[in-house]
């Protein structure tokens, strides 16, 4: 396993972060602690997760992937061995069931006490705002258009103060953002900038993949020159890029079998180039989910990839990327197929 540090600290992170938002849903607990034990023993000492999961969301599986790891923890006894990362759901219809106060100091407060009980522990390392409050383009949008009605209005001081808070009380190390616009990361920035002690966003749990590189757009710079890091996310667009979806395949128990409204990654053009990606795989001796893998992990900008799987054979393939080093004629082929289809799945 490789690794890296979260910018600006000595948070000592596996360049493999293992998602869990399918435990509790698509998969059982006793799956979700073999697949912990099974990447804890891989190497991998980062584990993403949030109040959110599983998805899709229900108010009856309201946050049992936080309750699986904290049990895991109990179990093994491994919370110091393990960088810890979660988020704080915000608003949308969606998420009502858990609460519709936005990033309110109230909101954060509960959100945090939630999770640090459900985790089974005093401190969580990296907590993440798992979307923005305001009306902008995320989830599947591609550009920005206003919304004449959005009645939000700038808070970002008032939420850096909340976090701080929790800072200095120790139950969170470091803060993050998922989903965000650069404007979002440079606002941040700048209200930490302009009152020193303000906690300083230093992650961006953002989606990046073969079939979505619209990070490298204004994102990848601010990463950069202000040193955020990418925590990547669906880096195999909902499974899409392992192939399985090929020809029309609908496999059994597949998230996007079961979930057919999961078509961010699947429209004609995406799997136009998930085609020529497979091709280009299966030339050079390389599995696709581990091309595209190794793919995102090569990135520059990248802290750490994560991954999910609802099996193991899945996360072993999954983390087996990790050790794969693709080649210059790789890449160059796939950046001919970027060229001709560009971020088909926004």
């Amino acid at each position: 396993m490789k690794y890296t540090t979260l910018p600006n600290t000595d948070i000592r992170v596996s360049r493999i972060c293992l998602g869990t938002m399918t435990w509790g849903r698509q998969n059982t607990e006793s799956e979700g602690q073999a697949q912990m034990d099974y990447a804890f023993n891989q190497g991998v000492n980062f584990f993403d997760t949030a109040e959110l999961y599983p998805v899709p969301a229900h108010k009856d599986r309201y946050a049992e992937t936080e309750k699986i790891i904290g049990n895991w923890f109990r179990k093994s006894g491994r919370r110091q061995d393990i960088v810890l990362a979660s988020k704080i759901a915000g608003p949308a219809p969606f998420t009502e069931f858990i609460r519709t106060e936005g990033f309110k100091p109230s909101a954060i407060l509960e959100a945090v006490e939630g999770s640090l009980r459900r985790l089974r522990t005093d401190y969580m390392d990296l907590y993440q705002l798992h979307w923005p409050e305001r009306s902008t383009n995320y989830f599947g949008q591609r550009g920005f258009s206003p919304d004449p009605n959005e009645a939000w209005k700038d808070n970002i001081r008032e939420v850096l103060q909340t976090l701080q808070t929790l800072v200095q009380e120790g139950k969170i190390r470091q803060v993050g953002l998922s989903n965000e616009t650069p404007w979002g990361v440079m606002r941040f920035l700048e209200e930490a900038r302009a009152h020193p002690g303000l906690p300083r966003m230093i992650t961006i749990q953002n989606p990046y993949s073969l079939l979505n590189r619209l990070f490298e757009v204004g994102l990848s710079e601010i990463s950069h020159r202000s040193q955020i890091g990418l925590l990547a996310y669906s880096p195999l667009g909902f499974g899409t890029l392992s192939g399985k979806y090929l020809g029309g395949q609908k496999p059994e128990k597949a998230r996007v079998t079961l979930f057919p409204n999961y078509n961010r990654y699947s429209n004609s053009k995406a799997i136009e180039a998930t085609e020529a990606y497979a091709e280009i795989a299966a030339m050079h001796g390389l599995s696709l989910a581990q091309m595209a893998l190794a793919f995102v992990n090569s990135r520059p900008f990248l802290t750490s990839n994560i991954i999910g799987a609802t099996t193991i054979d899945q996360l072993k393939e999954n983390i087996g990327s990790a050790d794969i080093e693709l080649s210059p004629e790789v890449l160059s082929k796939i950046e001919e197929v970027h060229r001709t289809i560009p971020n088909p799945a926004p």
